[in-house]
């Protein structure tokens, strides 16, 4: 269950009143719930490079939002996939090193597969409303 919970006052940070943050949200926490059981060796390598793209991905949906724009919020909706992306494309390769098993990475690929058809679904949303004229 999604839980959309705001930490700040009411309105104002607009960006949590958006489902894809708190789906982010979900999912970074559960990449670090994956990666804490990697080896030590891996602390620097590719624990922190899943862990930096996961957090990526709430991180530009918030700043993006904050710069004012739907083109921009687009933009940056976009760049929160490819960190979505990248996630996804980092777990494959711990299933081939067999830090993890498939069956450990199914759920997130699951929560992943979501948060992008969404992610996607809001930049067409934006960019259908920019391409309006002006009145």
């Amino acid at each position: 269950m999604l839980e959309m919970k705001r930490l700040s006052a009411e309105g104002y940070f607009s960006f949590e009143d958006y489902e894809v943050y708190h789906l982010a949200l979900d999912l970074s926490a559960q990449v670090y719930r994956l990666t804490a059981g990697f080896p030590e060796v891996e602390r620097f390598g590719l624990t922190n490079q899943l862990r930096r793209a996961a957090n990526s991905i709430a991180l530009n949906i918030a700043e993006g939002r904050g710069r004012g724009t739907d083109r921009e919020f687009a933009r940056f909706l976009l760049i929160s996939r490819g960190s979505l992306f990248e996630v996804v494309s980092g777990f494959h390769l711990a299933v081939r090193l067999v830090f993890l098993q498939e069956g450990e990475v199914r759920e997130m690929f699951q929560k992943a597969h979501t948060l992008s058809g969404k992610l996607s679904a809001l930049v067409h949303k934006l960019s259908a409303l920019g391409s309006r004229p002006s009145a």
